[in-house]
């Protein structure tokens, strides 16, 4: 078992090949750059004034009123002008312009490409690894919510489908309660457990599921899904999840707890919180955002009421923003910014913004633009397998998984490591793999070029191993 484990800790030849090329060819894209940017200094220099004006900008957008919005609109659109006419300047007065953009552009795509080869773990074994996993329920029950995503059940003819797979098809009329209908379905003999909805109402049947050792169905019949996303799911294709039930592989991810209660996503506590409170913000969000975010986030505003620890020990009170996910999101300039790219790390991720007044505020989002955020002292970000928020008022609002919600503190958050059986379509587990290895992280290239594969990209077992040591 040594041998094995030692295997498959090591990167392969092909692997370590790739990941040469990659930091090759990202040291000459760097250099170019670099050389670039100093023979068209002004332009760059311009081009940062004008992302710190659409910072600015848009911070007094959102947490201003009139007349101070109305600058804020004005610094944006100059911010954005600016950056445009650095950019176009700063091509056209450099010698061979459309030679230097192709070069940049082909070691850009050389990179990308020899990066993800390195970095994408061996798909040939993913299929193995399917293989080994497939399960078909014999008594399948699928829950729909009519109403969710504006009617997809509906849309996408979602419950006559199901039914015709062999799936027991429960619609959530009104008046029902959705517990109570998953309940009742296990007590009947149901082995498996689906839910097309928003990621509500599925979080609320993937807790029953995993309360009995059921594997779950997900069905991305919501309006925006971010749960089935992260799976690698299309969401404009809800129907394509069906085939889950009879010829699905079986994926185990984490799923958190804050208390008692599970959540798929990300729990919310501060800002988002207190304005989902509203009742008016589920028919108008926008309006609603716009009225209570100059009183929450303006000059005037108190702090909140939220204490917590950092992983470094520091204490931090009053932050106005705090997001505690299952799993980290990408949090800095990426192609798939706040996402997940990982659902089986075992740690929550944690987020937090902590700035005294709206300049700082403006000023870290100047920050965030550059991709500098985690730099910035207000902006705190951690993973950590459990975390701990207090408040001195004795209770808190919350956003769990878009659900309003004001619970006791202190607020203990928890990350089950692989405790959720998802029954998922054939090939999702090979692109959970290639979302796995999504962006370009210097420090795994270097150590695949070594011949060691990161622990983020080892097989299954081998962190089940580790994890056990």
């Amino acid at each position: 078992m040594a041998a094995s484990n030692d295997d498959a800790h090591r990167a392969t030849t092909r692997q370590r090949v790739l990941a040469v090329i990659a930091l090759v060819a990202a040291g000459l894209l760097a250099v170019l750059l670099v050389v670039f940017l100093a023979s068209n200094l002004l332009w760059l220099l311009i081009g940062i004034a004008g992302l710190a004006l659409v910072g600015g900008g848009g911070w007094w957008l959102i947490t201003e009123q009139m007349p101070r919005r109305a600058m804020g609109i004005v610094g944006l659109v100059a911010g954005v002008a600016l950056v445009v006419v650095a950019l176009l300047k700063a091509v056209s007065e450099s010698e061979s312009p459309l030679l230097r953009i192709e070069v940049v552009l082909l070691l850009m795509l050389i990179t990308v490409g020899t990066a993800r080869g390195a970095l994408v773990r061996d798909l040939h074994a993913s299929d193995l690894l399917s293989a080994a996993k497939q399960f078909t329920p014999r008594q399948p029950v699928l829950i729909c919510n009519p109403w969710s995503g504006g009617g997809k059940v509906a849309k996408f003819d979602l419950a006559a489908k199901a039914s015709a797979l062999g799936v027991e098809v429960i619609m959530l009329d009104k008046g029902l309660d959705l517990e109570e209908l998953a309940r009742d379905a296990v007590a009947r003999g149901a082995d498996c457990l689906g839910m097309a909805g928003g990621d509500g109402s599925q979080a609320l049947v993937a807790s029953i599921a995993i309360e009995h050792d059921l594997p779950f169905v997900l069905i991305s019949a919501g309006t925006r899904n971010h749960f089935a996303q992260d799976l690698g799911y299309d969401k404009e294709d809800p129907a394509a999840g069906l085939i889950a039930f009879t010829e699905g592989v079986e994926r185990r991810i984490d799923y958190a707890t804050v208390g008692d209660r599970l959540f798929v996503n990300n729990v919310s506590l501060g800002v988002y919180a207190t304005i989902v409170q509203q009742d008016e913000y589920r028919d108008a969000k926008v309006e609603t955002s716009k009225q209570l975010l100059p009183e929450m986030l303006g000059r005037t505003a108190e702090p909140f009421d939220l204490q917590f620890t950092t992983d470094d020990g520091t204490q931090v009170d009053g932050a106005f923003l705090i997001l505690v996910s299952n799993n980290p999101y990408v949090l800095k300039p990426a192609l798939d910014a706040s996402t997940r790219r990982v659902l089986d790390s075992g740690q929550l991720g944690v987020f937090a913004i902590n700035t005294a007044t709206g300049a700082e505020a403006a000023a870290l989002l100047a920050r965030t633009t550059f991709g500098l955020g985690r730099n910035d002292p207000h902006a705190i970000e951690f993973i950590t397998p459990t975390f701990e928020v207090h408040s001195r008022s004795g209770s808190a609002f919350a956003g769990v998984d878009g659900e309003a919600l004001e619970l006791p503190t202190p607020l203990v958050f928890r990350s089950h490591p692989r405790g959720q059986r998802l029954l998922v379509p054939p090939g999702n587990l090979e692109v959970a793999e290639k979302r796995r290895a999504r962006g370009f992280n210097p420090s795994d290239l270097w150590a695949v070029a070594r011949g060691k594969l990161p622990h983020r990209l080892r097989p299954d077992g081998a962190q089940r191993a580790e994890r056990a040591m």
